[in-house]
């Protein structure tokens, strides 16, 4: 895709990021991954992001990326594929790269390592990553990389490719001068944890949609939701959020990683070999996956 055709592809719905299956010995599963790719591209997604943060981009090696982004557009059908991308900057335009030989149709620049650096030192970062590669590129706005509106324009004049902007700041207000600001140059999408909880507030400040976590083990649940929202449904959103995203929300807040581990537990107990999540997460207990089932009986597949 050119990353204009990604752009649009990115704001024309509900979208996700699969869960990385990882064998016995914590190995990449490709089969069990393609499986779960294909049933999940049978669903109402545009996009799909291949090692993003719900597929533990942060313990993945970097060789390890491009062949879960080949698995993924093997078994994705029509549905694009994104692939996660950071670290520092040469590591990211090396992964960059990579993973734009292996089939991605954009990629998403999750926040570098570790250190906090100033607004001209990631411009410079995104910059050299964007200017790597021919496909386009989504920034996600989070913890030590937080963009200013400025440093955000900036980038736009001088990057083409860069379409999509994502936030996990939960700022309101920081977004709504973006959108304001930037208006339909980016594609803005809502990357809170379980972001149904704040799609509402989002779609309010101008964003265009959000990625949705629990897409991976309910998907129909996602969508109807999404639909609600999209809609105005207000009655059909808060039913679902009391019977299920309040409940998930109490199972996910017990620990800390269980924004993933849930999600990973939630794909194992409708039928898929996803495995565990690699350390530093951990996973949930056995009492956690029985609270985890029951609440997702009524969506199973």
């Amino acid at each position: 895709m050119t990353p204009q055709e990604i752009k649009a592809a990115l704001g024309a719905g509900l979208l996700s990021f699969p869960v990385t299956h990882f064998d016995a010995e914590g190995h990449f599963a490709p089969e069990s991954y393609r499986r779960h790719v294909e049933w999940l591209s049978g669903f109402d997604a545009p996009v799909l992001f291949a090692a993003g943060g719900t597929g533990e981009f942060f313990s993945l090696s970097p060789s390890e990326i491009p062949d879960i982004v080949r698995a993924a557009k093997e078994a994705a059908g029509k549905t694009a594929i994104v692939s996660g991308c950071g670290f520092g900057t040469h590591v990211g335009v090396e992964l960059a790269r990579a993973v734009e030989k292996a089939g991605a149709d954009g990629i998403l620049l999750l926040p570098h390592y570790l250190i906090d650096a100033p607004q001209e030192g990631l411009y410079v970062h995104v910059k050299r990553i964007c200017q790597s590669v021919g496909i386009g590129v989504m920034l996600y706005n989070r913890d030590n990389s937080v963009l200013s509106v400025d440093t955000v324009r900036r980038l736009c004049d001088e990057c083409p490719n860069l379409v999509g902007f994502k936030d996990g700041t939960g700022d309101i207000g920081l977004v709504r001068q973006m959108t304001a600001t930037m208006s339909d140059r980016l594609t803005y999408l809502g990357g809170m944890p379980t972001a149904e909880l704040f799609a509402e507030a989002y779609l309010g400040a101008g964003f265009t949609t959000y990625s949705s976590a629990v897409f991976n083990f309910v998907p129909a649940l996602a969508v109807e939701f999404y639909k609600a929202l999209r809609a105005g449904d207000r009655p059909r959103c808060e039913a679902i959020l009391k019977d299920f995203f309040y409940p998930f929300m109490a199972i996910r807040n017990r620990r800390k990683g269980y924004a993933v581990a849930a999600i990973k537990a939630g794909v194992r107990l409708q039928g898929f070999n996803a495995g565990k999540v690699r350390p530093p997460l951990d996973d949930l207990t056995v009492e956690e996956e029985g609270m985890l089932e029951a609440l997702i009986a009524p969506w199973k597949r």
